[in-house]
């Protein structure tokens, strides 16, 4: 049952990225698309490409080079546009601060862009040891983007965490959802990568990103559609603090 290409392994595969896409649909519907443009594309672009990832999988016309090809152009635009929803969950979150949250979400953005890049050149000159060539390259690429993910999703949340910052009930679900595929992800893909563990083993792994990503969907359905229960005290202004100060002295540079 846990084998790959086991009933599991084409639930788990496609019943995910079929959940994004009716997810996108509500987003829509509800209007909460325009709320979080960046994340509804991430979802519907990155749902798609998966599904067409999983078509070259078991269509017997797909080769395997050309299957880890698709596989590497895919992730190299999944990291692309998760790093620009963590650009728009900073831009949100520290929307109160208008001069840090543009600041950090293009330093954010870029910052992602260009790794992912330095990622797939890295990943491409890679010692072949362990795999063949695009096997591996991936494999890498993957292991490093979800390296940079997880540390600049754990500095957002720090950082928020010490100014005190009121998370929004949507914008705390997307990146917990983000934060659990994350972690999954990158523990698995370093073991997978420098481990040397034979097909077998690597087999359950994979399954788990798989069941990490699943969680980080429902988790999405659940944050970003059911109502927040409204709280019946008004909440209270932002209080003065240092980064009110820093926010002050960005906009006075940047008007210079």
């Amino acid at each position: 049952m846990l084998q790959a290409h086991s009933f599991l392994w084409h639930y788990l595969w496609v019943a995910p990225h079929a959940l994004q896409l009716i997810l996108c649909l509500f987003l829509w519907r509800r209007g909460i698309a325009r709320r979080f443009p960046t994340f509804f594309a991430f979802a519907l672009l990155s749902g798609i490409g998966d599904l067409l990832l999983y078509a070259g999988d078991v269509l017997p016309s797909v080769s395997a080079l050309t299957y880890w090809r698709m596989a590497w152009v895919n992730s190299i635009f999944e990291g692309v546009l998760k790093f620009a929803v963590i650009g728009e969950i900073f831009f949100k979150l520290f929307g109160a601060y208008a001069s840090v949250a543009r600041l950090g979400r293009v330093f954010i953005q870029w910052f992602g862009a260009i790794l992912v890049f330095a990622a797939a050149l890295a990943a491409a000159y890679a010692p072949r040891y362990q795999f063949a060539g695009v096997t591996l390259g991936d494999f890498l690429l993957e292991q490093s983007t979800f390296l940079v993910e997880c540390g600049v999703l754990a500095f957002i949340f720090l950082f928020a965490s010490y100014f005190h910052l009121r998370w929004p009930r949507q914008l705390f679900g997307i990146a917990l959802g983000l934060s659990i595929s994350a972690c999954v992800h990158l523990a698995t893909f370093g073991l997978i990568t420098n481990a040397g563990l034979p097909a077998s083993k690597r087999d359950p792994l994979v399954l788990l990103n798989m069941v990490a990503f699943h969680l980080a969907v429902l988790v999405w359905f659940f944050y970003l559609l059911v109502p927040e229960k409204m709280p019946a005290d008004t909440p209270a202004p932002l209080p003065e603090n240092n980064l009110a100060l820093w926010n002050r002295e960005l906009e006075r540079l940047l008007q210079q």
